[in-house]
């Protein structure tokens, strides 16, 4: 009884000092939000509150929680003309769906801060790559940057994407309509086709990267689901092997 015992406890004691298998990363999300001065305090309020709907959406839950034991890293911030842009959402790993109600919870308590009127969107690109490299080791990074309007400041988008701190970053693009309310469709469509030539060009890069175009901040929230989405069920399923033991939920 007391052998039994007494190798019960060195058994235990072996267990407890066994090294635990690091968590793996799925994928680190880094979202930027467009708030220049074309971008008004009730565009803001929808784009936030966009945002926070769609990672309710319960197919992007889904996509968030598909592999158990590798979740994935968000965070969020916004960007203008200035060189100072502002994390709104610090890294968070997406565990659960209440992980994702953080998040919502985070957004939604935010309040608009006003920003310079020029549009910097290298300055957010590198902003991005270097929040990114806060998280080293995931299987797959991805910036989003969120713009109604072509970069007019700082330093050019088509250089800093290929910057050292971004070769392993995949850059997508939402574009939104500025002249949705008064502008009638075709005036909209051409108006998406030059942002997203421009974005084409000079902003998107990596395997698989493209622009989801949102008629208006109104479209918001469904152009946001459908981009997460597309971002989200691109899995690294060449590195699934480090995880032999879990299931990939469709």
């Amino acid at each position: 009884m007391v052998k039994t015992a007494l190798l019960s406890a060195i058994f235990a004691a072996f267990m407890t000092t066994e090294p635990t298998q690091a968590e793996a990363c799925r994928q680190a999300l880094a979202l930027g939000l467009d708030v220049s001065g074309s971008v008004d305090a009730r565009e803001w309020q929808l784009q936030i509150e966009g945002l926070a709907r769609a990672l309710a959406a319960p197919e992007v839950t889904r996509a968030f929680l598909a592999v158990e034991g590798a979740p994935v890293w968000i965070t969020v911030y916004e960007w203008a003309g200035d060189a100072s842009p502002r994390d709104l959402v610090p890294w968070i790993a997406v565990r659960s769906q209440e992980d994702l109600h953080q998040v919502q919870t985070k957004l939604r308590s935010l309040t608009r801060v006003p920003h310079g009127p020029g549009t910097a969107m290298g300055e957010a690109i590198r902003f991005g790559g270097a929040l990114l490299s806060e998280r080293p080791g995931c299987w797959r990074y991805t910036l989003d940057i969120s713009a109604d309007g072509r970069s007019n400041m700082g330093p050019r988008p088509e250089r800093v994407r290929f910057e050292p701190n971004l070769s392993n970053v995949t850059i997508n693009g939402l574009i939104v309509s500025t002249g949705s309310d008064t502008a009638g469709a075709d005036a909209i469509t051409r108006e998406l086709d030059g942002l997203e030539r421009y974005f084409r060009g000079a902003v998107i890069k990596g395997y698989g990267a493209f622009v989801e175009r949102a008629g208006s901040y109104q479209d918001y929230e469904r152009t946001m689901t459908r981009k997460l989405l597309k971002e989200l069920q691109t899995l690294a399923i060449g590195r699934l092997d480090i995880l032999p033991s879990q299931t990939v939920q469709n």
